[in-house]
């Protein structure tokens, strides 16, 4: 019987994909959904980036060949840096670029020879525009260090009497003067008190921080000095050389002293009063 067994032939076919539909259809969504999912990326980088960070970003993509960079050593790892000894290969300092661009940007309907000297250079008074904005800055931070060293002393109450501080178009200038009752040299002379070598100890120690040139003034009131042959010229200006002597002996670089003057009793603190004692004063200038 068996040898009588029909034979059977099973034609199987094969499906390639999936099915009916075929799988070309997943790789076109997955790369679509890849390319909303960058898309919403890039939507979400360009809202939470800064104008600088973008800039940055298309710097780096940026040709190699072409160096875009205006601030610190050029390439990826450059940057700002604030301190003398960082990396400034070329460039400058971001904010002087900004305030000059800024400064560039006003003056644009002036005169070309006011405004820069060649293309993409900036004027002179625009650079000095910026140079002096950085400087009064610099000069602010120093300001607010004194005034809280001074108050970290413990008679600062006493002390504060006798200290003025204040910015002008000389710099930053820092005053001693005597108050009623309370000299800052013995007499008529040129003998510093502990509270002045106490108050210029604590000045030193701010100016040390910075690189400015100093100039110390020395001025009396109208009433001359008691000692025969020895007027307020020679009183103001040995108290002024007293004062640089002890700023070198805190530690002041003697090299930055610019100049030492006696002023004698010709630019009074208060000129409607010039016997008032305030008049008398040592007058130490960070010069710009």
């Amino acid at each position: 019987m068996s040898g009588n067994r029909p034979i059977v032939i099973k034609k199987v076919k094969k499906v390639i994909g999936g099915g009916h539909h075929g799988g070309a259809w997943k790789v076109a969504y997955a790369d679509f959904v890849t390319a909303m999912m960058a898309f919403f990326l890039l939507m979400w980088l360009i809202n939470t980036t800064s104008p600088e960070q973008k800039r940055g970003i298309a710097d780096y993509f940026a040709p190699a060949s072409v160096s875009r960079s205006t601030q610190g050593s050029d390439g990826l790892l450059g940057g700002t840096a604030f301190q003398e000894d960082g990396a400034r290969a070329s460039g400058s300092n971001r904010q002087i670029d900004e305030e000059l661009s800024a400064e560039n940007e006003r003056t644009k309907s002036g005169s070309p020879e006011k405004t820069t000297t060649q293309a993409g250079v900036p004027s002179e008074s625009a650079l000095a525009q910026a140079l002096s904005k950085r400087e009064s800055a610099k000069f602010a931070s120093a300001e607010a260090s004194l005034r809280q060293a001074l108050q970290d002393l413990p008679d600062y109450a006493e002390l504060s009497k006798n200290i003025i501080i204040e910015q002008n178009d000389d710099g930053l200038n820092i005053q001693l003067v005597d108050q009623e009752g309370r000299a800052m040299f013995s007499g008529s002379s040129a003998d510093p008190l502990p509270r002045t070598q106490h108050l210029l100890d604590t000045v030193s120690k701010v100016i040390q921080q910075l690189s400015n040139r100093i100039s110390i003034s020395g001025h009396t009131d109208t009433t001359a000095p008691s000692r025969p042959g020895y007027s307020n010229w020679d009183l103001s200006a040995d108290r002024a050389n007293a004062a640089r002597r002890i700023l070198e002996k805190s530690g002041v670089e003697a090299d930055r002293i610019y100049q030492v003057a006696g002023k004698g009793d010709r630019e009074p603190l208060y000129p409607d009063d010039p016997d008032l004692p305030a008049n008398r004063r040592i007058s130490i200038t960070l010069m710009p």
